[in-house]
């Protein structure tokens, strides 16, 4: 769908100066004054945000976006400091930051309920944006994320990768988290997938980068929101993931809660696996 290390077609400039770049599967029935309302605009299912992990960008969906798009109108993101989206060089971030720049996106595309699908990090971001902005949503997804807060262990590994980047290692970072992204079998039968998610991970800032790992060790253990919210919720995990294990993903069973388990896929299933990855967004839209 693209060749750069982003799909981001629009740009929205805060206030506070950072500058917030997506991709619009609509941008141009949008510019011509189309609203998401509009019964010309397009879809009837909700519009779909996708979110994408650490160190990645909105390019990390895009072997699934045409798939999604035929069914939906898509907005991807990409996150502070990642892709071409901006940072202040003394950004703190927050998983309430990331959610409420999604927030302003949405304002300023006049787009009102939404279905929130997070990767890793984005799902992080999705389970904020459901505890600050609940009534923005028709559903939520967690895809190779979890409602866990980092364990002891995880937070000693944040502070060594920030360690590291402030030593200028952004790449050998990047290089070993690439190695546990993919599902072992995957490493040799996909190289040119591992290739392009280190393409984009080596173009993330420095400072996002920071950021974003201080803010996945400072977030909270969000499992009760996930145990009593009241939307339908996609919980995906892939059965060889090495960094979020599918019981950390999994964590629970419930009428409004679809569990889907992918084979052959690691922490990547939209590059893995991203027809089934696909169809399993899919066919969770579809029941809303």
């Amino acid at each position: 769908m693209a060749n750069g290390i982003s799909l981001a077609n629009q740009k929205l400039m805060l206030e506070e100066g950072t500058e917030l770049s997506f991709y619009d599967s609509e941008a141009l029935k949008w510019q011509a004054g189309a609203t998401d309302s509009d019964p010309e605009a397009g879809h009837p299912s909700p519009v779909l945000v996708l979110l994408h992990g650490y160190c990645g960008s909105s390019a990390y969906w895009e072997e699934v976006a045409p798939m999604l798009a035929r069914q939906s109108r898509l907005i991807i993101p990409d996150l502070r400091g990642h892709g071409l989206s901006s940072a202040s060089a003394d950004l703190e971030a927050t998983m309430e930051l990331y959610a409420d720049d999604l927030y302003a996106i949405l304002e300023h595309l006049r787009i009102d309920k939404v279905c929130l699908i997070g990767h890793s990090l984005g799902g992080y971001i999705a389970l904020a944006f459901a505890e600050r902005h609940a009534d923005r949503l028709a559903a939520f997804g967690l895809v190779h994320s979890t409602a866990l807060a980092d364990s002891e262990a995880a937070k000693d590994n944040r502070d060594n990768t920030i360690n590291l980047i402030k030593q200028g290692q952004l790449e050998q970072v990047i290089d070993g988290m690439s190695q546990k992204l993919f599902a072992p079998d995957n490493l040799d039968k996909l190289p040119s997938k591992v290739a392009r998610v280190k393409a984009i991970g080596y173009q993330t800032g420095g400072t996002g980068a920071i950021a974003a790992a201080s803010a996945m060790k400072a977030r909270p253990d969000r499992t009760s929101l996930l145990r009593e919210t009241k939307l339908p919720v996609l919980l995906l995990a892939g059965e060889g993931d090495q960094i979020v294990p599918p019981e950390r993903t999994l964590l629970f069973v419930g009428p409004s809660i679809t569990q889907v388990l992918l084979p052959d896929a690691g922490h990547m299933s939209m590059l893995e696996q991203p027809d089934a990855c696909a169809e399993a967004i899919s066919s969770f839209i579809a029941r809303i």
